[in-house]
């Protein structure tokens, strides 16, 4: 069922990108992604600003792993949702970004 929502999710999301450019539809693409990611940060880093942490798993997100955040986005965060952003944020990219993005916005709250 899940995988259904997330294909009907992912048709709706697209339909709105065929009159968009490319980069259009990365920011677009990029903004539903961070829509669904805020919430499993919250609940998973509470106190870690959500802001330069959702910013470094969108950065470090692959094309396909975008497309499915976004078309998670409609429905909300599901458990696939949770398994990519963990999957995401274990990365050593992610880490370094985490490091040195997220840390420092913490220590200035």
């Amino acid at each position: 069922m899940a995988l259904l929502l997330s294909r009907i999710g992912l048709c709706a999301l697209a339909l709105p990108l065929l009159a968009c450019t490319v980069e259009q539809q990365d920011e677009l693409t990029r903004d539903a992604a961070k829509r669904v990611v805020r919430p499993v940060l919250e609940e998973r880093l509470p106190g870690v600003p959500v802001e330069p942490a959702t910013d470094c798993i969108i950065d470090n997100a692959s094309s396909g792993e975008l497309l499915s955040l976004a078309a998670d986005a409609m429905t909300g965060p599901t458990a696939n949702t949770v398994d990519i952003v963990s999957d995401i944020a274990t990365r050593p990219e992610t880490v370094r970004c985490l490091a040195t993005e997220g840390l420092p916005a913490l220590l200035t709250l």
